[in-house]
């Protein structure tokens, strides 16, 4: 293959428009990590990422935890749900340092589930939201933690 000033040019314009995509989204990918995985308790979070909404209490969202956790820094979980066209899951723990534990992005035409693992500070309420439809749904259990898994 020759190459020719014109193949080099759009070669040069393709990389570097991918360099600039690159770099604005990193960008913005941590201004989003930054705002809601911060510091602050489980009220302000909620009321950060859900402002004027209603979360719904349901117990079509199904949560495999452990009731006692031995070790804080490894908690299982796998949440499924019967709820349809889910779009978003978020997991808090109401007692850590930074509540919100993770948020998921899901297909809606996709069954729900999710399986992870995570820290937990303390005893505490896990806590799981469901987007779905444009409504939020919500379900805890309470996980007993015998050895805290964050550094406390």
């Amino acid at each position: 293959m020759t190459m020719t000033r014109r193949n080099l040019i759009a070669k040069m314009l393709t990389l570097t428009g991918y360099t600039l995509t690159l770099a604005f989204s990193k960008t913005g990918l941590a201004n989003w990590m930054a705002n809601d995985f911060r510091r602050q308790t489980l009220d302000s979070t909620l009321s950060q990422l859900f402002p004027e909404q209603t979360l719904l209490e349901t117990n079509k969202i199904n949560l495999k935890l452990p009731r006692i956790a031995e070790n804080g820094s490894v908690v299982p979980i796998t949440i499924t749900s019967t709820i349809d066209n889910a779009d978003t899951i978020y997991i808090f723990s109401e007692k850590n340092p930074v509540p919100l534990i993770a948020k998921f992005s899901l297909n809606p035409a996709l069954e729900t589930f999710i399986g992870a693992r995570f820290k937990m500070q303390e005893t505490c309420d896990v806590i799981v939201v469901l987007r779905a439809d444009k409504q939020y749904y919500q379900t805890r259990q309470k996980v007993k933690v015998t050895l805290g898994g964050c550094g406390g």
